[in-house]
């Protein structure tokens, strides 16, 4: 028998943990951090609802921190067995999960010293959920293997990677498991990317599959065309210069800011933008763009053929710098005229943005652009909101900057594009569909919809309850 539980984005967009029992081996798809309130991730994230040492096997679709950021608590805690990822997603996955020791590390240090100033009786002592020691040993574990290579992960149970097209070397799964009754086809998306996206190839069709578990992060959404983003992008910057107000864009160091960068690049080269200075304000994200610069093989011909056939790299330009360090960031502060400054994180929920936020939210000529998606309870999602007064570092500010959201730079499918994926799959012996990764409403419509194109009706995974896929 063959089952799927969901212990993590089961009707939520983070911290990814499923696991597939089949053959009496037992196989982790993803282990991300929950990331949200500050008691409610420290709960979720501690421990597990299983025991880590009882898994056989994990498999790391990607190296964003709600799928791979928990890998360093399950091997401190007993997992000893092969995390399987493509090369890219390794070299992503260290960079992220190191970064979340530091924050980790840097939170306990600053929440001592807060209660130094206040003390408060029956204090809960925070502890860093894992060192960078812990970091190193799950990277131990990591076996990388390129796209369309099968690699035998367990007796009877064979997983290939296909590029998903969400950021770099991202993986879709396929696993061919041996059963009494011939081999079971399992497919899973883990994040799944969208086609003509700048830099990274599309996302691959998997092979004929017996059941298929999907994100559904996006699905009741439709995303802007590319060529339109980049035409309101545009028109944002100019807008903006022409007010004297700086451009603030909250972006993922990883794939969002690359991006960003690229498109900007391109804009400036085509003569679209006003000679602004464009600051990457994100050590992560110069460390990100390093490993991009390093996985040429996950680009896709027209970034190769734009850039690299000219001896260019598509993330820098005159226009553009990198800033390296915390002061040089405070001075962009003092910076008083129009620029554009791409900062971490996010969703607003840490990092330099913050501090950029705080100095820029209250004054109209400038403009806050959103560029992704925007989790429930973040700063982010009040900002998407358009809330008149937010919240940043514990105070209440009166928000006058302007805010405009750009759908289009999503790496998440919409529910369209995730219909004519899955529609494109192997429809005679596709037998069922699970959603994850998404919240309910978002399910719901997305159910709705695949079913209306003739798909089996999926169902909504509810967080650790087993749903038996196949004999």
């Amino acid at each position: 028998m063959i089952t799927l539980t969901s212990y993590g984005a089961a009707e939520e967009v983070t911290g990814s943990k499923h696991l597939v029992e089949a053959n009496g081996a037992r196989i982790l798809l993803d282990c991300g951090l929950f990331q949200g309130h500050r008691e409610e991730a420290r709960r979720k994230n501690a421990s597990f609802p299983f025991t880590p040492a009882s898994i056989h096997a994990c498999i790391n679709s990607h190296g964003h921190l709600d799928h791979c950021g928990s890998y360093p608590t399950l091997v401190h805690k007993g997992f000893g067995g092969h995390i399987l990822s493509t090369p890219a997603t390794r070299d992503i996955a260290s960079l992220v999960m190191k970064d979340s020791a530091h924050i980790q590390a840097y939170d306990a240090r600053f929440l001592e010293r807060q209660h130094q100033k206040h003390p408060k009786k029956g204090r809960k002592v925070f502890l860093p959920l894992y060192n960078e020691a812990d970091v190193e040993a799950a990277l131990s574990q990591y076996v990388t293997v390129a796209y369309h290579r099968p690699y035998p992960l367990l007796p009877g149970i064979t997983a290939t990677l296909y590029d998903a097209g969400h950021i770099l070397g991202s993986a879709l799964v396929h696993l061919e498991i041996e059963t009494d009754n011939g081999p079971f086809s399992l497919g899973f998306t883990g994040d799944l990317g969208r086609p003509d996206k700048p830099i990274i190839r599309d996302p691959e069709p998997l092979p004929p599959l017996d059941w298929l578990v999907c994100e559904s992060t996006y699905g009741d959404r439709l995303h802007d065309e590319t060529g339109q983003a980049e035409e309101e992008l545009a028109q944002v910057v100019r807008e903006t210069a022409e007010r004297g107000g700086r451009i603030i864009i909250p972006a993922f160091a990883i794939e969002r800011t690359q991006e960003l960068v690229y498109l900007l690049h391109k804009l400036h080269d085509q003569g679209r933008l006003p000679p602004l200075p464009v600051f990457v304000d994100s050590p992560m994200a110069a460390s990100a763009t390093g490993i991009f610069r390093a996985h040429e093989e996950c680009y896709d011909r027209e970034t190769v053929r734009r850039f690299l056939d000219n001896g260019e790299s598509p993330f820098s330009f005159d226009r553009l710098q990198y800033v390296p360090t915390a002061e040089a960031s405070k001075r962009l502060n003092d910076f008083k005229e129009p620029c554009i400054i791409i900062a971490t994180s996010g969703m607003c929920e840490a990092g330099r943005v913050l501090h950029h936020l705080v100095h820029s939210i209250e004054d109209s000529r400038n403009t806050v652009l959103i560029v992704g998606f925007m989790a429930a309870n973040t700063l982010g999602r009040a900002l998407a909101d358009k809330r008149d007064q937010v919240t940043i570092f514990g105070d209440r500010h009166p928000r006058r900057a302007r805010v405009k959201i750009l759908n289009a730079f999503s790496a998440h499918a919409d529910y369209r594009e995730i219909g004519h994926y899955v529609t494109s799959l192997d429809r005679d012996r596709l037998k069922g569909i699970s959603l994850v990764h998404g919240e309910p409403t978002a399910q719901e419509h997305l159910r709705d919809h695949l079913a209306s194109l003739g798909l089996p009706t999926p169902g909504i995974l509810a967080a650790g309850k087993p749903v038996t896929l196949g004999a």
